[in-house]
């Protein structure tokens, strides 16, 4: 193994001396030889001969990336690293992503060593690192000052998370001191249980003792096994704490199993004599999983629940469990109870709108949907639909520096933008972000508005998703919803039988298109393909598959992503709103809301799903379709017709399908007017 590894980087050095031997040439050719011969000086700073990288990088002093070489080759020997040559590192480079990596790493490192006089040395407390935090006061610990328990220990303390082990010191130092009463315990026990971390609990536990410990434990139980906890609270003692675990428990199972925690309530809540905000907290629990589960006694339990046991999430469910019912009164009851704020969103005030046309009063719903259609979101286009208006979208363009070819060249201009340009540029993605994500908090509005155009120029489409989401940069639709790859998107999407606009939509909300997106649940690539399914349409497909690192190729996840979104909409009658649906969260999920709910209307429909995140995906990709179909045309087909119900048959808009104007009323000039269109968000 270690003499492959040897001839390898000797393969690499003879590669380089044989691409440095060039003659003078333009800038941007020796950027291009800079380019191919960074990844090559890299490989061997990280594992050549030592400091042999610095006759393979002559050449290399203008490169932006340069800083990242000797990085590399003090990383590898941080054990041995003395703190002259950190500091060294860190004057060539200062307030870079760079050298705040060394900085760290090497912190750890001399906590390792437990130097805690080069470890202040080198301290900057402005690290949100909590492991850091711990280490400077061990070395304050050991060193001095002391520190100050109130203003340096209590906050890490008073957290919800577990500590990292570096905090160890700084927690037995306030014990030494009396600092961590029972009482600061609780306080813990009490806000990681609100937290529902069961693990913390537990090892907060273990530092009290007697009927303290027990009633501890009990909570942990209580967060960790609810149906558990529930079966022995018969035999616990009606206290405070022991009220407040059954509080816990009953809030965990409901979640889970409504109908078992209602058995135990009926059976232990005589028992315990909780007091008004622990009965409040299992009356809530009770009625919001029994509509989250649309339980025959839902709409009774949400009416029956007491004022001070509601809050946002049961009045947005008790609006829900009425559509389901058509229980139009009572939706429009639950309507009225919720807050301003509430009432302010487009979804409840459209949603009210709808409702008042069930009851027969037009007059009072007419001018709700005209204020709702002046929006550029779902419920907006919905209104739009219904008052059968043109939509509101009131797009802006990036306003490019003057005298300059290209509008983003004052961004460039900041070294950690072009580390992330340069990083994007030789497909170092990762790296590339990390650079970006340090550059964008030390922008003004112009200059993050130039850097995602600049980005956007390189091709790297999701740095403006990400960056241009607030406030008017929502209007900026042509950063924000990029029609990148069209002529692959509108072949693949006609070969899949699924309109262009869609799979564009798809691609905007599964990964804000980013290529080498992957999620927790294994999903991967610009439309978060599963290996498994990408497998079997590669089959259909006839193409090539390996892996699941296959999928980060956007024209294979494209071409095979379409082919999946066909699919769906095969099983669904064409349906853009089911398929989506099934896209996010499987077509079990959604047989069960057909069967339950299919005689409601779309919109009912859709705002009726129980997951939430199905819920805003559908109606963020049925909007977002909208804007693309604009962004494609001009004008959008109407989003009402993209809504057939459920069980009718629905056929992708053709070459002459009708489309409508998109217009934007004339708006106040000033900068912060109120009456901006939102435009959509992510």
């Amino acid at each position: 193994m270690f003499l492959r590894s040897f001839q390898h980087i000797l393969c690499l050095c003879g590669c380089l001396a044989a691409i440095g031997v060039t003659a003078a040439v333009s800038a941007p050719d020796q950027l291009a030889s800079q380019r191919e011969r960074f990844p090559l000086v890299w490989e061997a700073a990280q594992h050549g001969p030592e400091d042999a990288w610095r006759r393979l990088a002559m050449g290399l002093e203008s490169y932006p990336l340069y800083p990242y070489l000797q990085l590399a080759a003090l990383q590898r020997k941080l054990p041995q690293l003395k703190p002259a040559e950190v500091q060294t590192y860190l004057n060539a480079w200062p307030d870079s992503l760079p050298a705040q990596t060394l900085r760290e790493a090497f912190l750890l490192e001399l906590a390792k060593r437990r130097d805690w006089k080069s470890f202040q040395a080198l301290y900057a407390d402005s690290t949100r690192s909590r492991e850091l935090q711990c280490d400077a006061l061990q070395a304050r610990i050991a060193l001095g000052p002391a520190p100050d328990f109130e203003r340096d220990i209590e906050p890490l303390w008073l957290s919800t998370n577990a500590l990292p082990g570096a905090c160890d010191a700084a927690m037995d130092w306030s014990k030494q001191h009396g600092k961590l009463t029972s009482g600061l315990i609780w306080q813990r026990i009490d806000l990681a249980a609100k937290a529902a971390h069961a693990q913390v609990v537990s090892d907060l536990a273990g530092m009290l003792d007697g009927n303290e410990r027990t009633a501890a434990e009990r909570i942990a139980l209580a967060l960790g096994d609810p149906a558990a906890a529930l079966t022995q609270a018969s035999a616990w003692p009606d206290t405070p704490r022991a009220r407040d675990a059954l509080a816990y428990a009953f809030e965990r199972l409901a979640r889970h199993d409504s109908d078992a925690a209602e058995t135990q309530w009926a059976k232990l809540g005589p028992q315990f004599h909780l007091d008004s905000d622990q009965r409040d907290r299992v009356l809530h629990a009770l009625a919001l999983y029994r509509a989250t589960s649309y339980s025959a006694d839902a709409l009774a339990r949400l009416a029956a629940l007491p004022a001070t046991a509601a809050d946002d999430s049961t009045r947005e469910w008790y609006v829900r469990v009425a559509l389901a019912s058509k229980d139009w009164k009572s939706a429009l009851d639950a309507l009225d109870q919720m807050t301003a704020t509430q009432q302010a969103d487009a979804r409840w005030r459209y949603l009210r709108a709808r409702v008042l046309v069930k009851l027969d009063r037009n007059d009072e719903a007419t001018p709700v949907f005209e204020a709702v259609a002046r929006e550029a979101n779902f419920h907006g286009f919905l209104a739009a639909d219904w008052l059968k208006q043109p939509y509101t979208i009131c797009p802006e363009q990036v306003v490019a520096d003057k005298g300059t070819p290209d509008g983003g060249a004052t961004s460039r201009q900041r070294p950690e933008l072009t580390r992330a340009f340069e990083f994007f540029a030789i497909g170092r993605l990762r790296e590339a972000r990390r650079e970006w994500d340090f550059a964008l908090p030390r922008l003004d509005a112009r200059e993050r508005r130039l850097a995602a155009d600049s980005a956007s120029r390189l091709g790297w489409f999701d740095r403006a998703v990400y960056a241009l989401n607030q406030g008017d940069d929502l209007r900026l639709y042509d950063l924000r919803f990029p029609l990148a790859r069209r002529a692959q998107i509108e072949r693949d999407a006609q070969a899949a039988g699924v309109d262009p606009a869609w799979a564009y939509a798809i691609i905007r909300a599964e990964s804000a298109w980013t290529t080498d997106a992957k999620s927790g649940a294994d999903a991967w690539g610009l439309m978060q393909l599963l290996p498994g399914t990408a497998k079997e349409l590669a089959k259909v497909e006839k193409v090539s598959f390996s892996g699941a690192a296959d999928l980060f190729d956007p024209d294979l996840n494209i071409r095979l992503g379409t082919r999946y979104l066909g699919n769906m909409a095969l099983q669904y009658d064409g349906s853009p709103l089911l398929a989506t649906a099934a896209y996010n969260a499987g077509a079990d999920p959604v047989g069960r809301w057909i069967n339950a709910r299919d005689t409601l209307e779309p919109d009912f429909f859709i705002e009726t799903i129980p997951y939430k995140e199905t819920r805003e995906y559908v109606a963020r990709v049925l909007a977002f379709s909208v804007i693309y179909d604009w962004r494609m045309h001009g004008s959008a087909q109407a989003l009402a017709s993209r809504l057939p119900r459920i069980g009718q048959a629905y056929s992708p808009p053709g070459a002459d399908a009708v489309r409508k104007p998109v217009v934007c009323p004339a708006i106040a000039p000033a900068p912060d007017a109120a009456a901006a269109p939102t435009g959509a968000g992510k």
